[in-house]
């Protein structure tokens, strides 16, 4: 970061949004592994549990779509200094939480500040970076955004283990107020000048729609074709309608969505989608197939995903270089190939897993998700100009988000259907389901992006 000719300020000012994002995230996918635990001191179970990683992801994306109308409308640093307020609330109503509600509540104050940190870093980079450096800190920033969701379980699982999941709050209260004042000294991007209308129905739509498409799994695979399952499906297909219709007839839409006719566009956000989908799905399985089926203790689960995090995160900014050198279209087809080879092994020797050999079969998954996360985004903001930036933030950001709700809940389904059809190794039998779900997205993926190459040849 040193070498390139960025001030030290601007430097500083992505520094606070990123470790701000960090903390967010880190401490996200870390209550992974203490499910196990909340669920038996907390009396609650695993479909309910679920919600404190799939509700957050919900929030977060939330906040995401509206992050296009309010960089727009509010200054970089009035956004942050709330981000930075939400999170000390959230953190010390989790610390001090009885019970699971409070925890929940403490969890979504918590998302409202990643909500509004994670577009506010790429906002910084994609307005205050030239473009010749844009992949080098496209690729740093998905360091962040990559590393503290496989750093989370270690993190969360050491704790756990060795003190209390409450310590997962505790420590990180200095690192925000550190965060406050580095973000106070030198966030000072001002905001555009708009008069555009917050499109509170949009919003509306857009969380019943989503809200409901996470309980339809949940519904079926706890209670089956019930009342509450036909109730969400009803409510699904009304978010869709209404938002259908709604598209048609404003003219400041929460998310533009317009910019899915580009088909270099759509194609990057079906890779971002399943990308992250992918990411956060697999470190919500493996800690629990460890826990479950290998029998560890939650530090263990938590350090199993610790190298191939750490490989992933040297890649990401080799990946930012290479793409600044050689475009996206090579890189994504390896990054897709690399997430089908590790999961597909995982799928394949699932019941004769150990360790070591998840450990490897990660460090393949990891290393072509981190090759291909950042470079997704980097190539997508480049492909629009002017006020259209802020609008690819706001809509990659806001389906990163969601894609990692909707991996979790969908993956912890299909472990809960599996132990309503057949209890009997349930655990082992509907994660070698997972693995061989992601591993078919990953083909997805890379046909989607090889068809593009196509086209565009």
């Amino acid at each position: 970061m040193t070498t390139s000719p960025v001030s030290h300020r601007t430097q500083l000012a992505i520094l606070s949004a990123g470790l701000l994002t960090f903390v967010g995230i880190l401490v996200e996918t870390s209550m992974n592994v203490t499910f196990p635990t909340l669920i038996k001191t907390l009396h609650v179970s695993l479909s309910t549990v679920q919600w404190l990683t799939s509700g957050y992801l919900l929030m977060v994306t939330l906040v995401m779509s509206t992050t296009a109308f309010l960089l727009r409308r509010f200054d970089t640093r009035l956004l942050f200094r709330s981000a930075i307020l939400c999170s000390l609330a959230g953190t010390l109503l989790c610390i001090w939480a009885p019970s699971f509600p409070i925890l929940f509540a403490g969890r979504l104050l918590q998302a409202l500040a990643t909500g509004v940190s994670t577009p506010l870093m790429f906002h910084l980079i994609l307005t205050m970076i030239p473009q010749v450096h844009l992949g080098i800190y496209v690729g740093m920033a998905s360091v962040v955004t990559s590393l503290a969701p496989a750093l989370g379980p270690t993190y969360g699982g050491l704790l756990t283990y060795y003190a209390s999941w409450r310590m997962i709050f505790w420590l990180v209260l200095p690192v925000i107020l550190l965060v406050w004042s580095l973000g106070e000294a030198t966030i000072r991007v001002k905001a555009q000048t708009t008069t555009d209308r917050f499109d509170f129905l949009g919003l509306l739509l857009l969380g019943l729609g989503l809200f409901s498409l996470i309980e339809v799994l949940d519904q079926f695979t706890a209670s089956g074709l019930t009342a509450g399952f036909w109730g969400y499906v009803a409510a699904l297909a009304v978010a869709i309608v209404g938002m259908s219709y709604h598209l048609k007839h404003t003219a400041t839409p929460l998310l533009n969505f317009s910019l899915f006719k580009k088909a270099g566009i759509r194609a990057r956000a079906i890779n971002f989608f399943i990308l992250q989908f992918s990411n956060i799905g697999i470190a919500f399985v493996i800690p629990i197939f460890a826990e479950n089926v290998l029998h560890t203790n939650a530090s263990v689960a938590g350090l199993i995903l610790l190298p191939g995090s750490l490989i992933g995160a040297a890649v990401s900014p080799i990946g930012g270089a290479l793409y600044d050198r050689f475009g996206a279209r090579r890189l994504l087809l390896t990054s897709n190939t690399a997430m089908f080879v590790g999961a597909i092994l995982l799928g394949i020797f699932t019941h004769q897993l150990s360790i070591p050999l998840i450990v490897g079969f990660y460090i393949i998954f990891r290393m072509g998700f981190n090759l291909g996360f950042g470079n997704t985004m980097s190539d997508a903001s480049t492909m629009v100009t002017g006020p259209a930036k802020a609008d690819i933030n706001a809509l990659f950001n806001t389906i990163q988000q969601y894609a990692g709700s909707l991996g979790t809940a969908s993956l912890s389904a299909i472990i809960t259907l599996q132990h309503r059809l057949s209890p009997v190794g349930a655990d082992a039998t509907g994660s070698q389901i997972d693995f061989i779900v992601l591993a078919v997205l990953a083909v997805l993926t890379f046909v989607v992006q090889w068809r593009l190459r196509a086209d565009q040849q």
